[in-house]
């Protein structure tokens, strides 16, 4: 790779940073997150005033539609009764498919908008291709994972399974050990899985740019095809995942709920 493509890539790889180290914050991650958030409430608010009965139209039509696949997910997943798990499973989806979806924009819209409109040299937009991002979003499942732990088991409960899971009570060390890796394990995957993904996406995507203009139109319309299938997918998990270990932590050491 020559010294300008290694530029290039070293360019579009860095977030627009306030702060140093642990407490730098990803001003671009935070403000497409929270934009793309203002979109799903503002979105609702509006079909919401406009509830039409019979056959719906429109973004009413779309919106009942992803409601229901949701709904349908959580039915068969989380067998317990508790209504803020569907609305966090449709929160899910839709904040994660449409982060993941900004990187289906142009490589460089985003980048050259904010350095000619503001003087900004790094500008990412696709805010899941950050582990920041993944990563805080997995930290506040596992939060909720321990919250429902508590809540169905009890604390003492809850304590007790390090102890006793997997080997049985005699082993209680090797369980704490086991179980202590299990729970940080599942939203660290959680959390890696969709980074990965999204990132070795945005990759390609600058690969693609580095081509001539008319070398990288036909590639960059295919992987845009496939790319969807991959955000979609991406979103469908986290969800999915997200569901079914609320759903374990909301089961007692017999299986029921």
């Amino acid at each position: 790779m020559s010294h300008n493509a290694e530029r290039f890539m070293e360019d579009h790889l860095r977030n627009l940073t306030v702060g140093h180290g642990f407490w730098s914050l990803h001003v671009d991650t935070i403000l497409i997150g929270w934009v793309l958030a203002g979109v799903i409430v503002g979105t609702g608010w509006l079909v919401g005033r406009r509830l039409e009965e019979g056959i719906p139209h429109g973004m009413q039509n779309v919106l009942e539609a992803i409601l229901e696949f949701v709904d349908d997910q959580v039915r068969s997943i989380f067998t317990a009764a508790d209504p803020m798990v569907g609305a966090l499973a449709l929160t899910v989806f839709l904040w994660v498919f449409l982060m993941n979806a900004m990187d289906l924009l142009p490589v460089l819209l985003l980048p050259t908008l904010a350095h000619a409109l503001f003087g900004i040299r790094h500008f990412r937009s696709t805010p899941t291709a950050d582990p920041y991002t993944t990563l805080g979003l997995a930290l506040v499942v596992f939060l909720l994972t321990l919250y429902y732990h508590i809540k169905h088991k009890g604390l003492w409960g809850y304590l007790k399974t390090f102890l006793v899971h997997p080997f049985g009570p005699y082993l209680f060390p090797a369980n704490i050990l086991m179980t202590a890796v299990d729970e940080i394990a599942k939203p660290l995957s959680l959390g890696l899985r969709l980074f990965g993904n999204m990132f070795a996406g945005e990759l390609v995507f600058l690969l693609i740019a580095l081509l001539p203009w008319w070398a990288a139109w036909a590639p960059g319309i295919l992987w845009s095809i496939f790319h969807l299938l991959i955000i979609t997918l991406q979103a469908f998990i986290f969800m999915v995942l997200t569901i079914m270990y609320l759903s374990m932590a909301a089961t007692d050491e017999g299986g029921a709920p």
